[in-house]
């Protein structure tokens, strides 16, 4: 029987209130708390508590605090990655960030969702769908990326877009519902 990280993890429905997946949040919240904490000049403490939070990350990850998330271990970061002011990312399961992509203040991903049944949803399960965003991509500040979207490399989302759909790459697109606006080839 899988356990309920790892339907966590697969897509499926889940209870979140596992005493596992309970002990892995509040881990992640002290180190959040450490990283939210802590002053502009203390590199190397910050450093750490990034190798800690966010495991797999490639070099030259940046944060400006605050930053949040649930899980951390879920994401799965290139090079150069950097989250301005405030950022949230809501990783219940898979979030892969290519290389040199930037995200604006307030920007949020989130993989977590609920059914849409209300009979279900009474019932407290919940599940999650991955997110991948492609290389060189810029995140405009209060963008929203919704579960199970896809971004393509190099492109571009406007600031306030709500992302409900893949978007392919080379565009900019913005908007609520965010759309293709204009392609950057």
């Amino acid at each position: 029987m899988k356990s309920e990280k790892q339907k966590m993890l697969d897509g499926e429905l889940y209870n979140a209130l596992d005493p596992v997946l309970v002990g892995d949040r509040m881990r992640t919240r002290l180190l959040l708390k450490e990283l939210n904490d802590s002053a502009e000049d203390q590199i190397e403490l910050r450093s750490n508590i990034l190798r800690q939070l966010i495991p797999n990350a490639l070099k030259g990850l940046w944060l400006q605090p605050p930053f949040y998330c649930d899980y951390g271990y879920n994401m799965m970061l290139g090079e150069n990655v950097f989250f301005n002011f405030n950022c949230v990312v809501l990783d219940v399961t898979y979030v892969k960030i290519g290389s040199r992509t930037l995200f604006g203040p307030n920007a949020q991903i989130y993989t977590a969702t609920h059914p849409i049944n209300h009979v279900e949803r009474a019932s407290g399960l919940e599940y999650a769908k991955p997110i991948t965003i492609g290389e060189d991509v810029w995140v405009g500040g209060s963008a929203v990326i919704c579960p199970g979207i896809t971004i393509g490399d190099r492109t571009v989302i406007g600031a306030g877009s709500v992302v409900t759909k893949d978007i392919p790459s080379d565009v900019f697109a913005a908007g609520n519902p965010c759309k293709v606006i204009r392609s950057l080839k």
